[in-house]
C-alpha cells in the first residue's frame, strides 16, 4: 500500500518547464489525489478490520459449538422418572385363611352300633337336629339294672324310715336307749344315701341313652360323614374317638392374616378392610379386623390378626384362599420410586437426580418396601428428575443426557 502511495506522487509530480499556471492547477490535483488515496486506505483498513472480526467471532462460535459436542459425546444417557406422591392412605395386601366363625367335629358320647344316619355332606342343619342314631344294647341293660337297685334302695329307705320313727317314739316313752335310737337313725340316713346314689346312677345312665340321637350342636353344613349303618362306635373311654360328622358354620368367615412387622401398628381392631376371594375375581366383600394376637411371632416375624366377613348367604367357602386390602396411613411428604432407582453406598441410600444436564446423588431416607417400589419418606419431592437403573460407577456432578420423558408416576406403583 506505501509503494502505491509512492507511485502516485510520482506520477503527479510537475515538470520544471511547465508554467506557474500550471502549476497551481497541478497542485490542486495532487491534493484531490491524495485525499482519494487516503480515503480509500481508511476503507481497506475498516474493511479488513471487519473481516477479521467476523472471523474471530465464527472461530468463537464455531468453538462453542465442539465444547458442546465433545461435552454431548462424554455424557452417558439416562432415563428419568417422576416420583410419585404418596396419597392420604396407601394399600397393603395380605393372603389370609378364610375359615368357619364354626367348625367342629362331631363324636358320638356313647358306645354301640350304628342304627341309621339321617344326613349326608352339603346338608344344611339345624340345632338338635338328629344326625344320626345309635343302638346300644349294653346301656340298655345298664340302665335297667339301675333302676332295679334304685327300687331297692327305695324299698330300703322306707323300712329305715318307718323303724327310725318308731324308735323315736320308744325313745320319748324311755323303752329304748339313746343308742338304738341313734342306730334307726343312722341307719335311715345311709339307706336314704343309697338311695341318692341310685337316682344319679340312673340319671347318668339316662343322660348316655339320650346320646344314642347324635343331635347337631349348632345351625350349620355337614361337611364330612365319616361312618355308616352297622358301624362300631366307641365313645373313647380308653380309645381315640372316630369324627361321625363334621359341621361348620359359615354366616361369618373368620380370615387369618399375617401382618409383617413393620405394619402392625397400622392395623388395629374396627378397621375396615376389602378382602376378595380366588373363587371370585372382580369381586370385593367388606370385613372388618376384630382381634389380633398381641404379640410378634418370633419365627415368620409377622402378627396374627382376624378378620370377620359376613356371609348371610353362605355364598363364601371356607378354607379358601383370600386377599386382604388394608388400608395404610402415609407419612406425610412421602414419595415412592421404583426399587431400580436406587444406589447403596457406603454413606446410605441414594438417588440420582438430574439438575442442569448433570447427575446429584441425594440422600433418601426410606420407609415402607412395598416390593417393586418403596417410599421414600425425606429427600425426593414428586418434581425431581430421577433416573431410572442409574449405573453403579455414577458419580456426583456427571454429566449426563436425558433420552426418555418421565414416565406416569402413577405406573410405577405396586
Amino acid at each position: 500500500m506505501s509503494n502505491t502511495i509512492i507511485e502516485s506522487e510520482r506520477e503527479v509530480r510537475p515538470a520544471p518547464e511547465r508554467s506557474r499556471s500550471s502549476d497551481s492547477q497541478s497542485a490542486v490535483a495532487n491534493r484531490g489525489m491524495r485525499r482519494k488515496v487516503i480515503i480509500g486506505t481508511i476503507a481497506g483498513f475498516a474493511a479488513l478490520s471487519a473481516a477479521v472480526s467476523v472471523s474471530i467471532r465464527s472461530r468463537v462460535a464455531n468453538e462453542a459449538t465442539w465444547q458442546r459436542a465433545a461435552l454431548d459425546s462424554i455424557a452417558a444417557p439416562v432415563n428419568i422418572i417422576h416420583p410419585a406422591a404418596v396419597s392420604a392412605s396407601d394399600e397393603l395386601s395380605l393372603p389370609g385363611d378364610a375359615q368357619a366363625y364354626r367348625d367342629t367335629p362331631v363324636y358320638a358320647r356313647t358306645s354301640g352300633y350304628l342304627r341309621s344316619w339321617k344326613v349326608d355332606i352339603g346338608a344344611h342343619v339345624k340345632e338338635n337336629d338328629v344326625l344320626a342314631e345309635i343302638e346300644t344294647p349294653e346301656l340298655d341293660q345298664q340302665l335297667d339294672q339301675a333302676e332295679a337297685e334304685l327300687k331297692n334302695a327305695q324299698a330300703n329307705l322306707e323300712i329305715a324310715q318307718l323303724t327310725a320313727g318308731r324308735w323315736e317314739r320308744l325313745f320319748k316313752k324311755d323303752t329304748v336307749s339313746q343308742q338304738e335310737r341313734d342306730q334307726a337313725a343312722s341307719d335311715l340316713s345311709a339307706k336314704q344315701a343309697l338311695v341318692n346314689s341310685s337316682e344319679a346312677n340312673v340319671r347318668r345312665l339316662k343322660n348316655l341313652q339320650a346320646f344314642e340321637k347324635v343331635r347337631a350342636p349348632f345351625d350349620g353344613v355337614i361337611t364330612a360323614r365319616n361312618t355308616d349303618v352297622g358301624a362300631l362306635i366307641q365313645a373313647g373311654d380308653n380309645t381315640a374317638p372316630k369324627e361321625l360328622f363334621h359341621i361348620v358354620s359359615a354366616q361369618v368367615l373368620r380370615i387369618y392374616v399375617s401382618v409383617p412387622e413393620i405394619h402392625a401398628a397400622s392395623v388395629k381392631p374396627d378397621d375396615l378392610v376389602q378382602v376378595s376371594f380366588a373363587a371370585f375375581p372382580g369381586k370385593e366383600y367388606q370385613g372388618k379386623v376384630v382381634r389380633d394376637a398381641g404379640s410378634i411371632d418370633s419365627h415368620s416375624r409377622t402378627l396374627n390378626v382376624e378378620v370377620d366377613v359376613e356371609n348371610p348367604q353362605g355364598s363364601l367357602f371356607s378354607g379358601g384362599y383370600s386377599t386382604v386390602h388394608f388400608r395404610l396411613p402415609a407419612t406425610a411428604g412421602s414419595v415412592t420410586i421404583p426399587a431400580n432407582t436406587l444406589l447403596f453406598r457406603a454413606e446410605g441410600p441414594r438417588a440420582a437426580v438430574v439438575q442442569n444436564g448433570k447427575a446429584h446423588l441425594i440422600p433418601v431416607r426410606i420407609g415402607h418396601d412395598y416390593g417393586n417400589s418403596v417410599e421414600v419418606v425425606a429427600g425426593l419431592t414428586a418434581k425431581d428428575d430421577v433416573i431410572i437403573d442409574p449405573s453403579d460407577s455414577l458419580s456426583d456432578g456427571d454429566p449426563v443426557v436425558v433420552e426418555a420423558k418421565p414416565a406416569d408416576p402413577a405406573k410405577t406403583k405396586t
